[in-house]
């Protein structure tokens, strides 16, 4: 089971790393919300502080997102493999307990740092 984790986990890092890698040519056909995809992977020095701080606050939460969601996949899978064992089926309930929590809370962090973004840059910027 222990194995199991860890591929679920080592799979969900490489889909962090190479998803995005993959999508932004269709982001750059598409761009609805006024987003530069290339915002993301510039490393030049041209890039502006408050947007290099943006970028890293949303990919540090996207990962602490996606951790949270495999959490919650693995005490799902444990709970349909628990086969009746009340040890498994709690042991499953905790994992999908935290999961959710860590979810809610990464979504609550992702909220209140979009709103101080916005109205620090409205404030500094004047706009």
């Amino acid at each position: 089971m222990k194995k199991l984790s860890k591929n679920l986990i080592a799979l969900a890092i490489m889909a962090f790393l190479f998803l995005p890698v993959l999508s932004l040519p269709a982001m750059a056909e598409d761009d609805p919300y006024g987003l530069d995809p290339d915002a993301a992977i510039n490393l030049s020095n041209n890039i502006d502080p408050k947007e290099g701080a943006v970028n890293i606050i949303n990919l540090a939460l996207t990962f602490l997102g996606l951790v949270a969601l495999v959490i919650i996949l693995i005490g799902g899978f444990k709970w349909m493999t628990a086969g009746g064992n009340e040890d498994k089926v709690g042991e499953a309930k905790k994992l999908l307990g935290a999961g959710i929590i860590g979810l809610v809370i990464v979504l609550a962090a992702w909220g209140i740092a979009t709103y101080v973004i916005g109205t620090v840059n409205n404030t500094v910027l004047g706009e």
